[in-house]
């Protein structure tokens, strides 16, 4: 073999092994850009899933603080009941007031009270005891134990209700 031709084959060699060197490359490259498609959806399925949730701790935040004012509620409605037995005008309308303050400033939050007549939804209400009853048609709420309450959509408190069976 004449050393031309070996320079040729040596030259061959090299632009394979460089053919070779540049498919490898641009595999490697390939898999690395597929690697990186791949972090970049689940970055932003992340912050999608963050951004989601921070709006609804936001949304949510304040139903913690209804839960605790709830029984307030109810020991107003007690004590407006009780003064009005007891015909205690200036008392009654000082409880009505209040309660009347407390209720607005809830509602202005989205914070309602659960309807409580109707049919029985087991969703916002809690049957604590069935009623015989001629006049209601069963699965209709005869009496309402304690006002439910709901927080926007979510139910903080259900209702305890009495509902007619036939």
């Amino acid at each position: 073999m004449s050393q031309e031709q070996n320079e040729e084959l040596q030259k061959e060699q090299e632009e394979l092994q460089d053919t070779q060197e540049a498919e490898n490359f641009e595999e490697k490259f390939k898999n690395l850009e597929q690697e990186y498609l791949r972090v970049h959806a689940d970055f932003e399925n992340v912050k999608k899933r963050l951004e989601r949730e921070k709006y609804q701790a936001l949304e949510y935040c304040y139903e913690g603080i209804a839960k605790d004012l709830l029984p307030i509620v109810d020991t107003l409605e007690k004590a407006l009941e009780s003064a009005r037995e007891a015909k205690e005008e200036a008392i009654s309308d000082g409880i009505k007031l209040t309660l009347d303050n407390l209720l607005k400033v809830l509602g202005k939050h989205g914070i309602e009270v659960i309807a409580q007549d109707g049919e029985f939804d087991p969703q916002h209400h809690d049957a604590i005891m069935q009623v015989p009853s001629s006049e209601v048609e069963e699965g209709q709420i005869v009496q309402t134990l304690q006002k439910g309450y709901k927080y926007k959509e979510r139910v903080i408190r259900p209702a305890m209700v009495s509902v007619a069976k036939n």
